[in-house]
């Protein structure tokens, strides 16, 4: 703790930097687990990384920044902060390696009503955790006290991640044609969107969250829905260095329909056959449950399918081949065709 710094007309106010400081020792830990030797700089005004681009043609920073949404309050409810960071990086990292980036480094930034040290260093242990799947490090962030804008047990999370490609081996989605096949990397879960239809469906301010659901194989609806984000930046990076990859979407809100054709040209649609999508329980709980319309269902949740990777047909074994051995239970989903956006049959 820095000698003298203390305020007790800030802390009236309901701000106790002295929190914050204690926050910050906390944390320093679990930073140290995404750090290579010699970059802890905690505590600086700015976070350090070097760069290093030996051997690329033409280097490329890609940038990446995104929250965990309304997700946040089931964790609140359920008083379980330890993995929503992981959602976090998620988020951010599953972004930046559509393009064909490897994520360097991440940086967080954490609103709350009130700072309670441990709960702070608790969330920042889950993005460190984050960092760790994704092989980034975590270089800095930002804590701040918002008394009078939100309630004390409150807080948000937000991210950024800076990372980087050579430019001759990025994905480019216009080398994607009629014919190519597009892959599924299932998802762990709803992932990061939709929460609000969520919270509404299942009233979550007033249902027993922890309460085992038949539905849900004995699992509580809190403990589904907690289920971090998966992070598919090393497998992607695996298959990126054997195969020509075409296309990559990162599904995320707004589902099939709108994240599928980000990474297609103009002219160009996928098929994709229903019986084809591995959909986890929770979806089919969440349909029938809220009554909601399967196009709003595909509209609104990635319905199992976390990342869509695009490849040419002659490619689709060596493919699947490569991300089944790194723990992935890829499978074909649809095919490319010509037209545009998403035909689901």
């Amino acid at each position: 703790m820095i000698k003298d710094s203390y305020s007790e007309s800030y802390k009236e106010a309901g701000v106790d930097i002295t929190a914050g400081y204690r926050s910050v020792e906390l944390m320093k830990g679990h930073i140290r687990r995404t750090l290579a030797e010699g970059l802890e700089n905690v505590g600086d005004f700015g976070g350090l990384f070097p760069l290093h681009v030996a051997g690329m043609k033409e280097p490329v920073l890609v940038s990446g920044t995104d929250g965990v949404g309304t997700k946040l309050r089931l964790a609140i409810l359920m008083n379980k902060h330890d993995t929503i960071g992981i959602d976090c990086v998620a988020m951010c990292v599953n972004d930046v390696i559509c393009c064909g980036a490897k994520p360097l480094f991440f940086l967080d930034y954490i609103a709350c009503g009130k700072n309670v040290p441990e709960k702070i260093a608790t969330i920042v242990g889950g993005v460190a955790e984050g960092c760790v799947q994704a092989g980034c490090a975590l270089i800095g962030g930002e804590t701040a006290e918002h008394p009078g804008i939100m309630p004390e047990e409150d807080y948000d999370l937000a991210g950024f991640t800076v990372g980087i490609a050579d430019k001759c081996n990025m994905v480019d989605k216009n080398a994607v044609k009629e014919g190519d096949v597009m892959l599924a990397l299932p998802s762990s879960g709803v992932h990061s969107n939709g929460f609000s239809l969520v919270r509404k469906v299942f009233d979550v301010e007033r249902c027993d969250l922890r309460a085992p659901v038949k539905e849900l194989g004995g699992k509580s609806l809190g403990e589904t829905l907690l289920t971090p984000t998966k992070i598919y930046v090393k497998t992607v990076l695996a298959l990126l260095e054997q195969v020509k990859v075409k296309g990559i979407s990162h599904i995320t809100g707004g589902g099939f329909y709108e994240n599928m054709p980000r990474s297609l040209p103009k002219g160009l649609g996928v098929k994709i056959q229903k019986r084809n999508v591995q959909t986890p329980p929770i979806f089919s709980l969440l349909e029938e449950r809220g009554k909601i319309p399967q196009h709003d269902m595909f509209n609104t949740f990635n319905m199992g399918v976390g990342m869509s990777i695009t490849v040419a047909r002659e490619d689709v074994d060596r493919s699947l081949e490569i991300l089944h051995a790194h723990g992935e239970n890829a499978y074909i989903l649809g095919e490319i065709v010509s037209g545009g956006g998403v035909e689901l049959l």
